[in-house]
């Protein structure tokens, strides 16, 4: 039976055989799931239960009073016959919804619909609204049929130029001091703690002022390196080459140059991917000295952010997107959506034209992906296939030696690929290519 069950709604299920051990029960009852469900609880679902002021805290003492407690410690303990109906109803609900898989969602609707429990007396204690509830769950399910992964999630990736991340003028700085701290060490390979070290060398830059007010400047940052184990120095043919944590952090900071506009690494998206990867040294030291990680990125974006960059609106405005429909994967159709919704753009301006408005490209790309089962506290990312166009986009912006890449960048890119969503989606709302290709680069002949 649970091989239907998708990893959420397995876990409800284990939570409650959880529950009900821990309070001595002989048999697994619905009470025990409705806990199980509380403590499960995500996005939507979360949201119902504290509208009604439930919690799992508040609600225990109530399911306490209606199950079964022997007193004694079972190993293996069985469903009662109550526990098992609900799940007989629970694939029922699936059928009848479409769907091959068992959501979280068929189990709450199950659960708070069964009136051979306990469970709707204790939730008409907390005025709990079981039809109102039911409408959304029901819903929910039926929107997500077949759509529970994306389309363009399983696609490879065309692998970008490393060796461009050292073109900017200020990296190519940070870099060359790195190399030069290493250089009286015989070759060491070039770690997070050096390329880190480089950065806070900067003293009169506002990025190394505000890593300071966290307590974090060259001197302490040494002070603390010197307390680290030496590493075993490596060699490749006097080539330097980085250690697998620095490779994945220059990796993510590359990314994050292109998701905030930029096509050029800086020493701000640096210190972001240290605080993203979390791992290597220089992370370590950073946590060390207890330094709020989520102000510090706050802090750090502040000034890009204020700065506007066209792309840095349109990324928001795709995961917005994404989330609306219960996804956390941004694909090129996101991108498109995010076009649309930045407004601003001479890429909008030539959809606009092209009478390509968001209320008929969100029903389009709904229809094509489907509402999600993903919850918004989820980290939002990005298709393979998205990768590869904001990566063509950027490649594109360098080229033009544009300091940053603009809508119309990521548009055209997306015009690349002819068998992307965006692309399918864009057909589907007339907009020829050759049209937009046109109308951006009329644009730009006028500008």
């Amino acid at each position: 039976m649970f091989e239907r069950f998708t990893e959420k709604a397995v876990n409800v299920v284990s939570e409650s055989q959880r529950i009900a051990k821990q309070m001595g029960c002989s048999e697994v009852m619905p009470e025990h799931l409705l806990l199980g469900l509380v403590n499960e609880a995500k996005g939507v679902s979360l949201k119902l239960f504290r509208n009604a002021g439930i919690t799992a805290d508040n609600i225990k003492s109530d399911i306490e009073k209606y199950v079964i407690k022997s007193g004694k410690s079972y190993e293996n303990i069985p469903f009662s016959h109550s526990y098992k109906d609900i799940l007989k109803h629970t694939l029922d609900l699936a059928s009848k919804s479409g769907n091959t898989n068992i959501l979280f969602e068929h189990l709450f609707l199950s659960v708070i619909t069964d009136k051979t429990s306990n469970v709707q007396t204790i939730l008409n204690k907390f005025d709990f609204d079981t039809y109102n509830a039911r409408e959304i769950l029901t819903k929910l399910v039926q929107k997500k049929i077949k759509k529970l992964s994306h389309p363009e999630e399983e696609e490879d990736i065309e692998k970008g130029s490393f060796e461009s991340i050292y073109e900017g003028e200020q990296i190519s700085e940070i870099f060359d001091r790195a190399v030069s701290k290493l250089s009286a060490k015989g070759y060491e390979i070039l770690g997070t703690e050096q390329i880190l070290a480089s950065v806070l060398e900067s003293k009169e830059s506002e990025l190394v002022k505000t890593i300071g007010k966290y307590g974090l400047d060259a001197d302490v940052f040494e002070q603390k390196l010197a307390e680290q184990q030496s590493r075993q120095s490596e060699y490749e043919g006097k080539k330097i080459i980085f250690t697998p944590n620095a490779f994945a952090m220059m990796n993510m900071a590359l990314q994050t140059a292109k998701e905030l506009g930029s096509s050029v690494v800086t020493p701000e998206h640096i210190i972001l991917s240290i605080l993203k990867t979390k791992r290597g040294i220089a992370y370590d030291i950073i946590k060390s000295l207890n330094i709020n990680e989520d102000k510090l990125t706050e802090d750090i974006l502040k000034p890009i952010e204020k700065q506007m960059p066209e792309i840095l609106s349109v990324m928001k405005f795709a995961k917005e997107e994404a989330r609306r429909i219960g996804r956390n994967v941004v694909g090129t159709e996101m991108f498109l959506l995010g076009i649309i919704a930045e407004g601003t753009s001479v890429a909008f301006e030539v959809l606009n034209d092209l009478e390509v408005t968001m209320k008929d490209a969100r029903i389009v790309v709904e229809n094509l992906v489907g509402y999600g089962n993903e919850y918004f506290d989820k980290e939002i990312v990005f298709t393979n296939r998205a990768k590869r166009v904001l990566e063509r986009a950027w490649l594109s912006a360098k080229k033009a030696d544009k300091q940053k890449i603009e809508a119309s960048d990521l548009l055209l890119a997306i015009l690349n690929e002819p068998t992307s969503l965006a692309m399918k989606a864009l057909d589907q709302l007339g907009a020829d290519a050759i049209e937009i290709r046109h109308g951006i680069n009329n644009d730009k002949k006028n500008s």
